[in-house]
């Protein structure tokens, strides 16, 4: 048996992965159909199995039939397969769940596309990619919509091309893996191996599988509606454009709308957009400035750490517009939005501070002080940025 942090030097060209938590009931099967497509196909490889902490003999069934058995102690489906691939001997790594929902014999069809160049190669159950769900195999829920769903949005929002994005059968390059650094423990984990190969520009293509019945008589490792969330937050973190910049620049957009209608006191039939309207321009434009500034950061931060690919916008952004510019911009706003309070001020000062005409005022006040408020974002958020670009040096 070996530790997840064994290393064996000689490098085979294959290496079938199992993640492995209480699977003796159906382990045995997945490891001797993947033993015997590697035999059958004269392919160069090995099975290991991921051990995440059994309590049932699962490791002695696998080390009994002659595959490699990796302990991972840290907890979680990602866990297991990070483990388990750093240990792995193999070029191309094949990865498939221990539960007997998976055909291991398909290996050659997956080590083709790999020996093709391909970087990822991933399995699709779903009809819309040509693959096929036996009865009782999927729940209704996941197979007509969650999983449709969300491969329809990896497909808008990543230029994805996978049909199931949901699919544990998988084959990839050990190399490939690598540059991912994959951070997700959980379940997550296969999500983000697509969206971050989707990402770094990767050369994917989809295999047709049969997914068939789960093998084991437990209750399932998969929880609906806590997986779903899981992946709906993922796609969003691997998204900092659709969580933070596009929302942004809708508020901005109806922030600027607001006062379009409301500075001139434009009244529609029995509508009339007044001072009222300004505040809720001004709360929309403040926030969707904010969000901005939090995508910029995001992106900035996440293409630092490796979580994901350096923006070219945002480096240009940043290549083009440097502190002092930044500071200079945040200054004037800072001044006019000051400069039309004192104004306001001054109208107070005029009736001997008495009673205003509010919906002229607030005509001075609100724009001056959402002017004031950007002015002071932009030159806390200009050097943050300052800050970000010298950690990236």
């Amino acid at each position: 048996m070996h530790d997840a942090t064994a290393v064996n030097h000689h490098e085979v060209e294959l290496s079938v992965v199992i993640p492995c938590l209480n699977e003796a009931q159906t382990l045995g099967g997945c490891v001797e159909k993947a033993q015997r497509a590697i035999r059958e196909n004269g392919i160069d490889g090995e099975v290991v199995v991921a051990d995440n902490g059994s309590s049932d003999n699962s490791p002695a069934i696998a080390s009994r039939m002659g595959a490699r058995v990796v302990h991972v102690s840290a907890r979680g489906y990602g866990s297991a397969l990070i483990g388990g691939i750093a240990a792995a001997r193999g070029k191309y790594v094949i990865m498939g769940d221990a539960d007997g929902s998976y055909d291991f014999t398909t290996i050659p069809l997956f080590l083709g596309k790999l020996r093709e160049g391909f970087d990822l190669v991933q399995g699709c159950r779903l009809k819309s990619g040509g693959g096929t769900i036996v009865r009782g195999a999927m729940p209704m829920l996941h197979e007509r919509f969650g999983n449709p769903f969300f491969s329809l949005v990896a497909r808008r929002w990543f230029n994805s091309e996978i049909h199931d994005v949901y699919c544990g059968l998988r084959g990839f390059s050990k190399s490939h893996f690598q540059r991912l650094e994959q951070r997700c423990t959980g379940m997550e984990f296969a999500t983000e191996m697509i969206l971050k190969s989707c990402l770094f520009g990767a050369r994917i293509a989809e295999v047709p599988i049969t997914l068939y019945p789960d093998g084991r008589t437990g209750a399932p490792h998969l929880r609906t509606f806590r997986d779903g969330w899981r992946t709906l937050r993922l796609f969003l973190v691997c998204s900092p454009r659709q969580l933070f910049l596009v929302p942004g620049a809708i508020l901005i957009a109806l922030g600027l709308v607001a006062y379009l209608l409301a500075m001139p006191g434009v009244k529609i039939g029995a509508v009339q957009f007044d001072a009222h309207t300004l505040l809720f321009g001004s709360v929309a434009m403040l926030c969707g400035y904010q969000a901005i500034f939090f995508g910029i950061f995001a992106k900035t931060l996440a293409a630092r750490e490796g979580i994901l690919p350096e923006d070219p916008y945002v480096k240009k952004i940043l290549a083009s517009v440097s502190l002092e510019v930044g500071l200079i911009a945040a200054t004037a706003a800072l001044l006019i939005g000051l400069g039309l309070m004192f104004g306001a001020f001054n109208q107070w000062r005029a009736v001997h501070f008495g009673n205003l005409q509010y919906a002229r005022t607030m005509r001075w006040v609100v724009p001056g002080a959402t002017l004031t408020a950007l002015g002071f974002q932009t030159i806390l958020s200009a050097f943050l940025l300052s800050i970000l670009d010298l950690a990236r040096r």
